[in-house]
């Protein structure tokens, strides 16, 4: 692989997360990296951007020879950063990831780390977003990080369709536990949500979001159902959310 190849990782999880450094250290035998992640957690922040308040920008030193920043915006904010004031121009791939905790079905509408990789999708740059079904800060990254490489090759040496993204998500098994890739849907599933009101010690209301989640969807070709059987789900993800089939239904109402 070709050195002058350049890849830039971001996460949700915070430059702190283990997540995010075994991704850069697996990119790294693929060209150059530069890393640019938030300064804090913001997982769930989906396609936010800041614009009601300065973005932060710092050199840091948390990833060996390289190249590193930390930002005070989301992850959206680190790739368009990225681009436009640290790289000056677009990388070959984007990665971003390994999120703490999967990001299959519908979670990918609220996934800062997905939307990190849909960003470079809008920019018509290749991009992978990576999530380990382990929400534990030490999770064992030691397959994720295998199985990345191989995708990682893949997406740098082949053609990526303009405009997409791919959405994988790891089972948590050992490597030789886990059967491979495979190409799915995403799962039509939901959370159901419910929120605990409680009282802090002002005696003052608030609450706090919780829920079950609801997975819905038997189909056999879905992120969900191949995590369940020992796959690492591979799900190509369009920004485009036009409900295409939907048009002449509603210009049948002629608005």
């Amino acid at each position: 692989m070709s050195k002058d190849k350049l890849i830039l990782v971001t996460n949700d999880d915070g430059v702190s997360a283990k997540g995010i450094h075994a991704l850069a250290e697996v990119a790294s035998r693929f060209g150059k990296v530069v890393v640019v992640a938030p300064d804090k957690p913001q997982s769930g922040m989906g396609h936010a951007i800041t614009i009601n308040h300065p973005l932060r920008l710092n050199k840091i030193d948390l990833f060996g020879e390289i190249e590193a920043y930390s930002c005070s915006g989301t992850p959206v904010d680190c790739v368009k950063l990225a681009i436009y004031e640290v790289l000056h121009r677009k990388p070959d791939l984007i990665l971003s990831g390994v999120n703490h905790g999967e990001n299959s079905s519908t979670n990918v509408l609220y996934s800062g780390t997905m939307s990190a990789a849909i960003e470079g999708a809008m920019e018509g740059i290749s991009s992978i977003g990576f999530s380990l079904a382990d929400y534990e800060p030490d999770a064992d990254f030691s397959a994720t990080k295998y199985y990345a490489a191989l995708l990682i090759d893949k997406a740098l040496n082949l053609e990526f369709s303009k405009g997409v993204c791919l959405n994988v998500n790891v089972p948590k098994l050992n490597q030789s536990e886990i059967k491979g890739f495979k190409i799915c849907k995403q799962a039509h599933a939901f959370w159901a949500d419910r929120f605990d009101k409680r009282l802090d010690q002002f005696g003052r209301t608030y609450f706090w979001l919780t829920g079950d989640f609801s997975d819905v969807d038997k189909r056999p070709d879905t992120d969900l159902h191949a995590l369940k059987e020992g796959y690492i789900s591979v799900v190509p993800t369009l920004y485009d959310l036009t409900a295409y089939n939907e048009i002449t239904h509603f210009e049948n109402w002629k608005l």
